[in-house]
């Protein structure tokens, strides 16, 4: 079932990408690098590439994804984010643009509580953890998830 990542020009995103890198998955990123773009599809990736604050954009790339992987650093870093003024915005943006795209499963990358997320499955994992790329493989890859919110 395939899996959206957005903010993967993050080293977070990297780290996660590694792992999750199997030739039976599918894998979409949502990046603003370009130079990071055309390394990730000379990968076989396949890629959006945009302002992650264009809840439109994020929503089509996300469409008929199973797992999104939403990682608040790109919502927090130097990046030109256009189509919101905050990092509350933007993220809230990401909710919606998921939720609109019918993703069942979300997996927040953040430190920080979440936005309110409509979809059937939410989990977060703390971008510090060293485990993180692990844990994150483990959520997509499991039957179900509980709910964090």
């Amino acid at each position: 079932m395939p899996v959206i990542v957005v903010g993967a020009d993050t080293s977070a995103g990297q780290s996660i990408l590694e792992r999750l890198e199997q030739p039976e998955r599918e894998i979409r990123v949502f990046v603003s690098d370009e130079d990071t773009a055309a390394q990730l599809k000379s990968r076989g990736f396949k890629v959006a590439t945009g302002d992650v604050s264009d809840e439109g954009h994020v929503e089509a790339a996300a469409t008929r994804c199973f797992t999104a992987v939403l990682i608040a650093e790109a919502a927090t870093d130097g990046r030109e984010r256009s189509f919101a003024s905050t990092v509350d915005e933007v993220l809230a943006g990401w909710a919606n643009a998921v939720a609109r795209s019918d993703v069942r499963r979300v997996i927040w990358v953040t430190g920080e509580v979440p936005p309110k997320t409509r979809t059937a499955e939410v989990a977060s994992v703390d971008p510090s953890d060293p485990d993180l790329a692990r844990k994150v493989v483990e959520l997509d890859d499991a039957q179900s998830i509980p709910s964090d919110s």
